[in-house]
């Protein structure tokens, strides 16, 4: 995780505790996983949105038989190689 280890996140935790309060950390805390969740959230949604848009693309589909050919004809070019 970035190169922090237990040391450094007490660290970091004690010095959060004391400009922040006790009262104030599970607030803090809430509302960063709120968001880390929004986040994560958005991001599926803008793949969902990614593989929609591909499968509605005229070609889509020949090209991606077009490539499974060629990664066939691949497969079978480095067996006869060896």
């Amino acid at each position: 995780m970035f190169g922090l280890g237990t040391p450094e996140l007490i660290v970091i935790s004690l010095i959060a505790f004391l400009i922040f309060g006790s009262k104030k950390l599970p607030e803090i805390g809430a509302g960063l996983g709120k968001a880390i969740g929004s986040f994560k959230k958005g991001i599926d949604d803008i793949e969902d949105v990614g593989v929609d848009l591909k499968k509605s693309l005229p070609g889509v589909k020949e090209v991606t038989a077009v490539k499974e050919q060629i990664d066939r004809a691949k497969d079978i070019t480095s067996v006869l190689g060896k």
